[in-house]
């Protein structure tokens, strides 16, 4: 059976023209969710595939509007996919909240993933969501208390983001007996779970995918765009390759 992919992408990388062909690669490799990444220059959750990305993207200035912008372009091509947008509470918080979520809307966007806005200090980030008819998506990790989980798994939302480890995206990741046991402690609530962390390979997806609704990978396409970029321009055969193994990965990370 087919695997729900959630693809992570970081919005204006490698520069806003490829990232749209990257985007048709991954839905061509059966991702059925895009999280579109606003790159940010002082990040909590992300590796340094990740990180080297964004940072790459904002030193050519690159704004929250041109963000928005690069989501509406994929949202027009990709109707038919899911967008979230993920990204840091800074960003949110500087446009105003409400700005915020009304502009993502209007820009295609169904949910917002912003780990470092708990969901019992959001900033007004779920009852804005709800206004809109959108989705406020908390992240829990392993080594949040049996308490504090509780309450997140039974507070009504829709999603919710399980990294299956404590730390930042792109390390290796094992799963293990813990980490099913944490998905299937949070899955006694009625969220669909988007499992993610450090996924990248079949084999993984495979472990995680009977207790999670989507598999969520990232830095595992980052890591091939960027080593495209560092040997070559990101044109010609180099970028047919590129596309060609992105979109096999999300196929078999999809199971497409």
């Amino acid at each position: 059976m087919k695997r729900i992919l959630m693809a992570h992408q970081v919005a204006g990388f490698p520069s806003d023209e490829v990232g749209l062909r990257i985007s048709d690669a991954l839905v061509e490799g059966g991702a059925q969710i895009l999280e579109i990444q606003l790159p940010f220059s002082d990040p909590s959750a992300d590796g340094p595939a990740i990180q080297t990305a964004s940072s790459r993207v904002l030193e050519r200035g690159y704004t929250v509007q041109e963000g928005f912008d690069f989501i509406s372009a994929i949202h027009q091509k990709h109707p038919q996919i899911t967008i979230f947008l993920m990204t840091y509470g800074s960003l949110a918080y500087a446009r105003g909240i409400q700005n915020f979520v009304e502009d993502g809307k209007k820009a295609g966007v169904r949910g917002f993933i912003i780990p470092d806005l708990p969901f019992d200090c959001d900033e007004g980030l779920d009852f804005e969501c709800k206004k809109e008819g959108l989705y406020q998506i908390p992240v829990v990790a392993p080594s949040m208390s049996p308490e504090r989980l509780a309450s997140i798994r039974t507070g009504g939302y829709e999603y919710l983001y399980c990294a299956l480890r404590a730390g930042i995206t792109g390390s290796k990741t094992s799963i293990t007996e813990d980490s099913i046991n944490f998905l299937k402690e949070v899955g006694k609530g009625n969220s669909k779970l988007l499992g993610g962390f450090g996924i990248v390979n079949g084999e993984q997806a495979e472990k995680v995918s009977p207790y999670v609704y989507a598999i969520v990978a990232g830095s595992v396409f980052v890591n091939i765009i960027t080593e495209t970029v560092d040997k070559n321009e990101v044109t010609g055969e180099p970028f047919v390759e590129m596309y060609k193994k992105i979109s096999a990965k999300a196929a078999e990370l999809s199971e497409n």
